[in-house]
């Protein structure tokens, strides 16, 4: 990015005080380039650090030792596997209490499947959440044709990528306190595997091939504590976040948590190169096809 792009983008925020956002980012899982939780952290950390005023850091692997680093923050992201290894999985009054706050909460992926526990802690942090027998985790490409207007959506063009979008979310009764940001029809190849907890169901069909309703794939939400609340259920393949939309739209709901202000055009951020993604990814297996992950990131370029 230009040094005069940059100078007017820094004036825009017009920030005070300075932000502090914290990741904690579980253990990296499934296969190479799946699932890179801490190497995906990093790289929206670093992006935000590159913002006036705002600090942003990385807990690795498990939920911080010392609460007191998230009642600090102004945001709190969480991306890691669900259920038992949720990184919330053992620390449901820290987690009451950070909802019951004013720190913004964003949980991602895998992350927004709770421990069975903690479904209404999920409910009262975001506003929906991953529910067995209820949502899906198919891998597909939806198309978002229309981008609502919210700050979140600021400089966020239509696009589509491929990826493990989860749908037929449990959302909240609140409708007042949701906005959700990206929807499309599913296709009915995304359900197509038999019944189980999170394959297929009669309430998902009949909502898709029924009653044809959008599924909402990303969402905003406001907590009766005045804290803020993201939900996003991408973020399966790390090669995605070099896809400008894709990572402006998440850069900008980490931004709107903290309470930052949101220039028109999106929070700035360069596109990661295919050497800064694989930079913190543990050690490439031999048959990884490298010339069909740069393929995918040459798709990405506008």
């Amino acid at each position: 990015m230009a040094a005069s792009a940059l100078s007017l983008t820094n004036a825009a925020f017009g920030q005070t005080r300075n932000k502090r956002i914290v990741f904690i980012a579980g253990p990296d899982s499934h296969g190479y380039g799946e699932h890179e939780h801490i190497a995906g952290c990093k790289l929206l950390a670093d992006r935000l650090n590159a913002l006036p005023n705002v600090t942003a850091e990385v807990v690795e692997n498990k939920w911080p030792a010392d609460d007191a680093i998230l009642f600090s923050a102004d945001a709190v992201v969480m991306y890691s596997d669900g259920i038992e290894k949720n990184v919330t999985d053992g620390h449901k009054d820290a987690f009451r209490k950070l909802i019951d706050s004013k720190v913004g909460l964003g949980i991602m992926h895998y992350a927004l499947f709770p421990p069975k526990s903690q479904y209404k802690e999920f409910m009262q942090a975001t506003g929906g959440f991953f529910q067995p027998n209820w949502s899906v985790n198919p891998i597909w490409k939806p198309t978002f044709e229309k981008i609502p207007v919210h700050p979140i959506t600021n400089g966020v063009k239509p696009f589509s990528v491929r990826d493990e979008w989860y749908y037929h979310m449990r959302f909240s009764r609140e409708k007042k306190n949701l906005t959700m940001l990206l929807s499309d029809l599913p296709p009915a190849n995304t359900l197509i595997r038999s019944d189980g907890p999170y394959s297929n169901n009669t309430h998902v069909r009949k909502a898709v091939f029924g009653d044809k309703k959008p599924q909402h794939l990303a969402w905003a939400f406001k907590r009766d504590s005045g804290g803020r609340g993201f939900g996003f259920t991408g973020g399966h393949y790390h090669w995605n976040w070099a896809q400008n939309d894709y990572r402006t739209l998440v850069l900008n709901a980490i931004a709107w948590l903290a309470g930052i202000e949101i220039p028109s055009k999106g929070i700035p951020s360069k596109t990661p190169t295919y050497e800064e993604l694989i930079g913190n990814l543990g050690p490439m297996p031999e048959k990884t096809n490298i010339t069909a992950i740069k393929k995918l990131l040459e798709g990405f370029k506008d």
